[in-house]
C-alpha cells in the first residue's frame, strides 16, 4: 500500500490539470501560433510559465486503483501487476484468463 500522502497528492494534480487544461490549451496555442507577432507569443509563454507546475498533465503518475502502487501498472486495467494477478486468479476481472499452451 502506498503512502496516503502520495496518493492524494498525485489526485490533486489531477484535479489541477483537469482545472487548468484549457487555459494552458489556450496559451500552448498563442506560443505555437508563428503568425502572431512576437511580443504576444513572449507574453503568452510567460503566462504559460507561471501557472502552477502541478497542474501540467505530464506530472500525474499512473497509479494502481486499489493500492495506490506506483509501479507496474497496466493501463487498461488501471490496477498494478500483484493486483491484476490477483484478482484475475480469483476470476474478478472479466474476459481476462491465465494463459496455457
Amino acid at each position: 500500500m502506498a503512502k496516503t500522502s502520495a496518493v492524494n497528492r498525485n489526485l490533486k494534480r489531477e484535479r489541477m490539470a483537469a482545472r487548468d487544461a484549457a487555459k494552458r490549451a489556450a496559451l500552448k496555442a498563442r506560443v505555437m501560433d508563428r503568425t502572431a507577432p512576437v511580443e504576444s507569443r513572449f507574453e503568452a509563454s510567460v503566462k504559460l510559465a507561471q501557472l502552477p507546475r502541478n497542474a501540467a498533465k505530464v506530472r500525474i503518475r499512473l497509479r494502481c486503483a486499489l493500492t495506490g502502487r506506483s509501479r507496474g501498472n497496466y493501463r487498461k486495467f488501471k490496477l498494478c501487476r500483484v493486483m491484476l494477478r490477483e484478482l484475475a486468479g480469483a476470476g474478478q476481472i472479466p474476459g481476462l484468463v491465465k494463459a496455457s499452451w
